[in-house]
């Protein structure tokens, strides 16, 4: 289908691009950036007062399927991508079965292929089951479509497991994706402070982040591995990373929009939306997290989208399934952060876009350096929206299956800004909001 997206503000982080102008879609690609005049399009979208940018990139969204189908399938899931203008994401290996056997990734890359909204770049467990002991079949993972490899939430406990694994995948130039924190110190359901205290839950201490970032950066300097770091939650944390990086080790890092955003005042009397996995730390670290992520030491901004059925939330605090969802809320929250630190539009798509595309590098494949910009003869993954629309997340009206998150206006008071008006991938119209129509 040829698309013309007609009179917006075309914004591409990456090259700097911020024009008012059309962008033109045949077979998949953009086909020329600015005045259209000679297109002949089957479809024309007015895009008057609306931004088109990049489609967005999330590191992390659990998408439930398979194992945990009762709290989100593919379709409502990936729906909810499309939802939030996410174009590609990268799922995480806990899934049920675990994604440590070939057909397994490869069932999950065809179905999300035939369903078509969103782009699904899956991480192989590191080692099998997630438990720690025996190393996958890294490379037979890899031809099967795996991205890179991760132990999700569960930490390695042996040390020497975990640097066998790095020595492999350096061998082989993989990258490996860890959430830091110690096996023996993240046992609580809050981070540790007043807050915890005075609520009497048990308390996950920074030294959790801190003890297994050091033990990463001196198994990276050992192996010469690529790592990237999820979630990071502390302003000890960051500094380590900013420390990691001026010594030139290959790592990234991202910070999920709940601890941008939330701290751990937010719990509340005992919320148990606010259970979360990493905990939600104090505005100290909300802080340094911020600053970190404006001054590139965090190079990504991640949904951490995991839906969580009524059952498993409505339930005592610390009995609480962590957890929320995030996919629909990722731009809005990214565009939030930015005004609040004074950025420009731009820099706030940059982490949604731009950012993550560089974590990725060459696990992109054939979409190569045209992922997350708008570029001519570049992939059409575009997310058109009005970034003057200010809304309050319902949760009843939320595309995921998970109706759970931090953020719902009547609990939290946010006014988010933002909201997707279309949603095009690979040059297919994936999503459009209903109130909105377009001109043929």
């Amino acid at each position: 289908m040829k698309i013309l997206i007609k009179g917006g503000r075309l914004i591409d982080p990456a090259s700097g691009l911020d024009r008012i102008g059309d962008l033109a879609i045949a077979a998949g690609r953009i086909v020329s950036l600015g005045a259209a005049t000679e297109f002949v399009a089957d479809r024309v979208i007015d895009a008057s007062g609306l931004i088109v940018a990049p489609g967005l990139v999330d590191l992390c969204a659990r998408l439930r399927e398979p194992g945990h189908e009762h709290e989100g399938m593919l379709e409502s899931e990936l729906h909810a991508a499309a939802a939030g203008g996410v174009t590609s994401l990268v799922c995480p290996p806990d899934t049920d079965p675990v994604l440590d056997e070939p057909g397994l990734v490869e069932m999950l890359k065809f179905r999300a292929r035939k369903l078509s909204r969103c782009r699904l770049f899956p991480l192989g467990a590191l080692t099998r089951g997630l438990g720690g002991e025996a190393l996958t079949e890294m490379a037979e993972l890899t031809e099967a479509g795996c991205i890179g490899f991760s132990q999700a939430e569960v930490p390695v406990r042996d040390t020497l497991v975990l640097a066998r694994a790095l020595q492999y995948a350096a061998t082989y130039d993989y990258q490996v994706w860890l959430h830091p924190q110690d096996a023996y110190l993240s046992g609580g359901v809050a981070a540790s402070g007043a807050i915890a205290t005075r609520l009497g839950l048990s308390g996950v201490p920074v030294m959790a982040e801190t003890v297994a970032l050091h033990t990463i950066f001196e198994l990276m300097r050992a192996t010469g591995a690529r790592v990237h770091l999820c979630r990071l939650s502390s302003a000890a944390g960051v500094e380590l990373v900013r420390a990691a990086k001026r010594e030139r080790l290959a790592v990234t890092a991202d910070v999920s929009i709940n601890s941008l955003h939330l701290t751990d005042v937010d719990i509340g009397y005992f919320n148990p939306a606010m259970r979360l996995t990493p905990p939600l730390r104090q505005q100290r670290d909300r802080t340094a997290l911020r600053a970190a992520l404006a001054d590139g030491t965090l190079d990504a901004l991640v949904s951490d989208h995991m839906p969580v059925g009524a059952d498993e939330k409505n339930v005592p605090f610390a009995e609480a399934t962590p957890g929320a969802t995030g996919l629909e809320l990722l731009l809005s929250l990214a565009l939030r952060w930015a005004s609040d630190e004074g950025l420009p539009l731009s820099r706030g798509l940059a982490v949604v876009t731009a950012g993550p595309v560089r974590v990725l590098g060459q696990a992109l494949g054939s979409l190569g350096a045209s992922a997350g910009r708008l570029v001519e003869g570049g992939v059409a993954d575009v997310c058109v929206f009005d970034a003057q629309a200010y809304w309050g997340v319902t949760p009843a009206h939320l595309s995921s299956q998970g109706k759970h998150t931090p953020f719902a206006f009547e609990t939290s008071g946010f006014e988010l800004p933002a909201r997707v008006r279309y949603t095009v991938v690979a040059g297919q119209v994936a999503f459009e909001s209903a109130d909105l129509s377009s001109g043929a």
